[in-house]
């Protein structure tokens, strides 16, 4: 009786994903680090929006890919007019990598990125705020509810 529960108690575990302690810890240097949430935000040139909305309604598929291939997820810009007349872009997106500095450098040395940036950037504003080097402005999450 006790090697066929053992043997139910294995199947189950396998159909449930329950895991031993050994398993799970291997499993666990294979994961990656906890998903951190990134919101910035950087101006847009009037006379430049139209454009802006205009390349972003098609978006390349090597921008997305790379994107994605530096583990950011559900990237969205947002934009927004504010009382001060100008407009402001809001950028969120889900970082599940486990090193964003190398991952943010190996964007900025993709061919087409560069190419893609050189079309948006013309069109930003960065805040005058900003970190130094940074063309983003961070912004400090406050509340998060899943």
């Amino acid at each position: 009786m006790g090697k066929q529960l053992v043997m139910v108690v294995s199947a189950l575990c396998a159909l449930t994903g329950v895991v031993s302690a050994a398993d799970d810890s291997a499993r666990q240097s294979a994961v990656p680090a906890k998903v951190k949430r990134y919101g910035k935000v950087i101006g847009v040139k009037k006379e430049k929006l139209e454009e802006y909305k205009r390349l972003h309604a098609n978006v390349w598929p090597e921008v997305n890919a790379m994107i994605r291939a530096c583990n950011m997820r559900n990237f969205t810009i947002f934009l927004r007019k504010l009382p001060d007349g100008k407009h402001y872009l809001f950028m969120y997106f889900e970082y599940t990598g486990n090193d964003l500095e190398a991952d943010s450098k190996k964007m900025a040395a993709d061919p087409t990125t560069q190419r893609w940036w050189k079309l948006t950037d013309p069109c930003q504003e960065p805040l005058p705020d900003r970190k130094p080097g940074d063309w983003w402005a961070d912004m400090e999450e406050l509340c998060h509810n899943d």
